[in-house]
């Protein structure tokens, strides 16, 4: 590991400075010192702190903060801290400037081989034979008409050439815009990032950008650490460091026995502080990421030198990963969905299982490699059968001998079908397509924002169209998460409202003031309102806001109880968690003896209480079957009102003997019940509205909750999940885990079946449950279609489920960072409506990308079949090179433009989802695509068989080598285009409805374009000249090509006649995966298999790969985030990255591609720069 040592001097700002003035800035600690003593762990960073700083507060003196204060507000101080210490903030690599984006664009194969083309033309055109030889040559090149005409034969090649110009800059325009929108995307997930710190002595929320050694930052469960630091004081506090070690256990952190916390790292239980020591590059991950740039950097020059002894297939990945240099970085070094190598695969195995592509991407994938294919073919054919004719006629016919002087004549010839054989593929591959994905995707996500919708990975936007289940959680989803406690059942008395504070005995109001002002977080608080007249502010853990607000209406305050009893002084926290349930803390007496306070689900904590108080406030026995009575008569009636129970419980224990604070079960037992209360969590108005919405578009939606069972079904019921007299299944976690567990307790696919579909609520459910139910749903092959989950989640626990649905909601405000980093979308405002909003857009996006699908394949039919006839017909091309490729562009560029910035309508909620394996083009689609094709080409062929005849005009047919453009073509190229345009406004609609007007004028982008296109078309066509060979056309002919176009309107409204239903021998194309691949380990090797078809494909038929990689790299480009998200998502994720830093150094054989490419590019990487959480 050479080169970490020495890359470690380049992080320090100002080395040689630090080393003449060891404590700069009057600061008692360097930059190096920090960054060694955070290298170390356990024991041996004790011994450390002690040698060097005698204890935590003698490192935050040296730091000069203070443990309890904090930093002094003073930004002079933070500013002077940031120069000497650095910024929390890892700078992200260069976006790729315009240039490079050229570049890559021109790496195209079919552009490539145009330009060779182009040039050879150029040359030739150049090179006239000596005049008295040509009629040798026979009437090849007879029939110039004139030296100008003659002369005008470079025209053609330049303008392919300035043509292919054009499209490469527009390529790059588009990947450009797209970049700076992601960044734009990533910098706003960046700014919603906060932390807690203490700033004089008040509690901030800090932008993690503004972190700075010496802060005192708290650190609570579901924190995603954002700096490296020291633990002062801690609370049962659990960390999840397998984004740095690979270690999946938690480990244990206390400020005795192992105080380092390191970026990136979960806080997956308790709650505690910290010191800042480290931030930005100097953090441990910062450390890494730094390394890895330098790694990708130096792998690249050892690339370089053993690309040659690579060989072919090597290099041929190295270019396809250039290529997606953005998805590289994440993709190799961090492990991610694709990477490329075998071994890589072996070890992915073992790991997390992946998201699976999405089903748009998978769909498109296919179908772009089906057409690619023909197109491939039908253009090789064409240019076979030119060839043929051309050399049957001349030397078998004509009976000819080949001249040596004729060759450059001949040349001529054969490049020029040659051009003509690319242009067919040129039109036949659909690189519109990827094009149109990301321009919907983009364009939809830019607009969800609005809806409260920040989309984190961008396909999740599309897959929400095809929802067919959305599992929710109850509390801040479906209900406000303003909790008040509205019933409770105090001293041997049932209260339906708060009490009076005159009616309970002062000793039980005593001890549940205590009881619930210690043994809650004490960073919940409630704050006076913000505006007169608005409710108090509630801050921290909604439930404590809850019992604090109790505290406050019986008109006492909690404020005084926690400024007696500190919080350094609480002996031991037992803090809250999924498995618990319930909540412990431990005070020391003024007897010397220790009093616990206990809090939790009241069926759980009841089982543990032996004894419970009086009206009077003295102990008497709590029994069973005291306890039943108490749960039917007090619990379940609460519960029925959709109220969360918990139980306030106590127990002293003696000064005699301390218990063994470790045992959990003996010190939280034999309880003594304080009271039960009642807590309302008022349902959202708005939500029950959106469910039925939901329901109507064909979604389940299923609850599923850690509350009791009643208190879930009373909610579910008031939202309309379930409905009076339905046949649904209510299930406590338990319950369902008996259903689909067999006798070893595994869990089996059939027995979920059985049991899923009718599924509405489930209750006292564990993660675990939740991340079941969600596999077991997307996994189920049962029904007529494969279901599609969305899934929502704000506690950390949720994160495996997050992760596992197809499209993982998080909530943005009372989520966690763990949830929001394994989600796809965060719900801004954490409503449940905003979820409906999503899947409306999504579905927008789908029909979107099938618009343009129906009108850009129209074309593709007619464009290759004109081209290919034509050519073998007349052995020229009705339509020319550079024609095609402007049709090429109002076909790709300009339409995705047109159809797939659509905002969606209500109406798209009114029909059941499509779900996975409904394919892309469905009947009625297909029926519309022949249906304008056999239009279309009835139309060209007239014109081009009997056209002169019928406009009186020389026909075009057979034309020599130079000779002018002839006004028939023309009229054949401008009617083509005609049609075109109007049937772009065919397309609009895709599910055979009658007036494709509707909502036109909504879409100002798509009107703009139709209306830009008709006019550059008429600049072309009278203005154009040799380069487009076409000539100016009469009024009249304009007409007529005119009369033609709109006739595709009332030849649409003819085919929306004929009866889908009818035509049984349509074939519906552009299916998702088979049924075959559904595993986990089979869509592995499902992916194999492509991967590996896609380098035969590359060594192969080279030409179409143009379709296919576009369609990749942007999609890729679009799925770098649905794998990282973010730069901290990169960090941790899936297996150590040290380790495989470690991995990379050792590496000698080729597989060392695999950092390649792999500097923190911008899309994987991080956008926008960010601090590393």
């Amino acid at each position: 590991m050479g080169d970490m040592a020495n890359s470690s001097i380049e992080f320090h700002p100002k080395p040689q400075q630090q080393r003449e003035m060891p404590h700069v800035g009057g600061f008692g600690c360097t930059l190096a010192e920090l960054r060694n003593l955070m290298e170390l762990r356990g024991v041996e960073a004790l011994q450390k702190i002690q040698e060097a700083y005698g204890d935590v507060s003698g490192l935050c003196r040296r730091l000069k903060t203070s443990p309890t204060e904090g930093l002094a507000d003073n930004t002079n101080d933070l500013e002077k801290r940031r120069q000497i210490y650095g910024q929390n903030f890892i700078p992200p690599k260069q976006p790729k400037t315009f240039l490079q984006l050229v570049w890559e664009a021109l790496q195209d194969v079919t552009l490539i081989i145009l330009e060779v083309a182009a040039i050879v033309s150029l040359g030739l055109s150049f090179y006239a034979p000596p005049g008295e030889e040509s009629e040798a040559c026979g009437n090849v090149s007879g029939g110039a008409e004139d030296e100008g005409e003659a002369e005008a034969g470079w025209i053609e090649g330049a303008a392919i050439l300035l043509s292919v110009i054009c499209v490469v800059l527009v390529t790059a325009f588009n990947d450009w815009s797209k970049e700076k929108q992601f960044r734009g995307l990533q910098s706003r997930i960046e700014q919603e990032q906060k932390f807690t710190v203490i700033r004089n002595g008040q509690l901030l929320q800090v932008p993690v950008a503004a972190l700075v050694v010496g802060d005192i930052a708290q650190v609570k469960y579901g924190d995603l650490l954002p700096a490296d630091g020291v633990l002062i004081q801690g609370n049962d506090l659990k960390i999840d460091e397998s984004s740095l070690t690979g270690e999946s256990d938690h480990v244990r952190k206390s400020a005795d026995k192992d105080p380092m916390l390191l970026s990136g790292t979960h806080v997956m239980e308790g709650s505690g502080r910290m010191v800042v020591t480290a931030v930005g590059v100097n953090s441990q991950t910062g450390i890494i990421f730094t390394l890895l740039g330098a790694g990708g950097e130096e792998e690249e020059k050892k690339d370089k030198k053993g690309k040659q002894q690579d060989g072919a297939m090597d290099s041929s990945q190295t270019r396809a990963k250039k290529q997606d240099g953005a998805v590289a970085m994440e993709m190799q070094p961090l492990k991610s969905a694709e990477g490329g190598e075998m071994e890589e695969r072996e070890k992915k195995k073992a790991n997390v299982p992946k998201k699976e592509k999405s089903v748009l991407q998978g769909k498109l994938t296919k179908l772009a490699v089906q057409i690619g294919k023909a197109g491939l073919v039908m253009s090789a054919i064409t240019v076979i059968i030119l060839v043929l004719y051309f050399v049957i006629e001349t030397f078998v016919v004509d009976g000819r001998v080949w001249l040596a002087e004729c060759t450059p004549v001949y040349v001529q010839y054969f490049v020029k079908f040659f051009i003509i054989g690319v242009t067919v593929l040129v039109v036949a591959v659909p690189e519109g397509l990827p094009l149109a994905v990301t321009i919907s995707l983009a364009y939809s996500v830019k607009k969800m924002m609005k809806d409260n919708n920040l989309v984190r990975h961008l396909d999740a936007c599309e897959t929400m169209g095809n929802a067919t289940a959305i599992c929710s959680d109850k509390t801040g989803t479906l209900t406000t998460n303003r909790m008040t406690v509205v019933q409770s059942y105090l001293g041997d008395t049932h209260y339906k409202e708060i009490p009076a504070p005159s009616a309970l005995t002062p000793k039980i109001l005593d001890l549940l003031v205590h009881a619930i002002s210690i043994n809650s977080a004490y960073t919940t608080k409630i704050l006076p309102p913000e505006k007169e007249g608005a409710l108090p502010r509630q801050v921290g853990n909604k439930t404590e806001c809850a019992l604090l607000g109790f505290v406050l209406d019986l008109k006492r305050d909690f404020q005084p109880v926690r400024e007696q009893i500190p919080e350094d002084k609480l002996y031991k926290v037992y803090t809250f968690n999924s498995v618990r349930k319930s909540m412990s803390t431990v005070i020391r007496m003024p007897d010397g003896g220790f009093r616990l306070f206990s809090k939790g689900a009241s069926e759980i904590l009841l089982k543990k209480c032996t004894n419970i108080l009086n009206s009077n406030g003295e102990l008497r026995g709590f029994r069973p079957r005291d306890r039943d009575d108490m749960v039917k008569k007090i619990i379940e009636p609460m519960a029925c009102d959709g109220l969360r129970t918990i139980c306030i419980a106590y127990r002293d224990f003696s000064a005699i003997q301390e218990p063994d604070w470790d045992n959990e079960n003996e010190v939280v037992g034999e309880l003594t019940c304080i009271a039960v209360v009642g807590i309302e969590d008022p349902v959202r108005p708005e939500v029950p509205e959106a469910i039925r919405k939901c329901q109507r578009a064909g979604i389940t939606v299923r609850m599923v909750t850690g509350d009791n069972i009643n208190t879930a079904r009373a909610i579910a019921a008031k939202c309309g999940i379930i409905h009076p007299g339905e046949d649904f299944l209510c299930l406590e976690g338990k319950e369902f885990n008996r259903r689909i567990r067999n006798e070893k307790g595994e869990i089996e696919q059939e027995r979920l079946d059985k049991v899923w579909p009718k599924l509405r609520v489930l209750a006292r459910s564990s993660p675990t449950d939740k991340h079941t139910l969600v596999k077991g749903i997307i996994d189920s092959t049962t029904g007529e279609q494969r279901q599609v989950v969305a899934v929502t989640g704000d506690g950390t626990n949720d994160g495996p489920a997050l992760k596992k649905a197809d499209v993982g909601f998080a909530m943005g405000i009372a989520g966690t960072d763990v949830a929001k980093e394994a989600s796809d979308i965060i719900l801004t405002d954490d409503n449940f409506t905003s979820i409906v909003k999503a899947v409306m857009w999504g579905r927008n996006v789908y029909d979107s990308i099938s618009k343009f699908l129906q009108f850009q394949l129209t074309v593709n039919v007619v464009a290759v079949i004109v081209a290919f006839t034509g050519a073998c017909i007349t052995q020229d091309s009705p339509l020319k090179a550079v024609q095609m490729l402007w049709v090429n562009l109002i076909m790709d560029t300009f339409a995705s433009l047109a159809l797939a910035t659509e905002p969606p309508t209500e109406s798209l909620l009114l029909r059941k989802p499509y779900g996975r394996d409904k394919p892309l083009i469905s009947r009625t689609m297909m029926k519309n695509i022949l249906g304008h094709a056999v239009y279309q080409l009835t139309i060209i062929f007239t014109l081009l068989f009997v056209g002169e005849l019928f406009f009186d005009i020389d026909s075009g047919r057979n034309a020599p080598l130079h000779s002018p453009p002839s006004e028939h073509y023309t009229i054949i190229f401008n009617t083509f285009v005609m049609m075109q345009l109007f049937n772009e406004i065919n397309a609009r609609k895709i599910h055979g409805e009658r007036n494709v007007f509707d909502g036109i004028f909504s879409n100002p982008i798509f009107c703009t374009i139709v209306l830009g296109t008709f006019g550059i078309q008429i600049v072309i066509v009278q203005f154009g000249g040799k380069p487009f060979s076409c000539s100016p056309l009469s009024t009249e002919q304009w007409l007529w090509c005119l009369f033609v176009g709109v006739g595709e309107l009332v030849w649409g409204q003819v085919i929306a006649t004929i009866p889908t239903s009818q035509l049984k021998c349509l074939k519906e194309a552009g299916h998702g995966p088979g049924k075959d691949e559904m595993t986990d380990e089979e869509l592995a090797e499902g992916e194999e298999e492509i991967d590996h078809a896609e380098r035969e494909l590359r060594r192969g038929q080279i030409l179409w790969f143009r379709g296919l990689n576009r369609i990749q790299t942007q999609m890729e480009v679009v799925s770098t985030f649905k794998r990282s998200g973010s730069f901290q998502g990169a960090v941790r994720r899936r297996s150590s990255v040290l380790s495989q830093l470690h991995d990379v150094t050792n590496l000698s054989t080729p597989t060392h591609v695999t950092l390649s490419a792999a500097k923190p590019t911008s899309a994987a990487g991080n956008p926008g720069g960010e601090s590393i959480p």
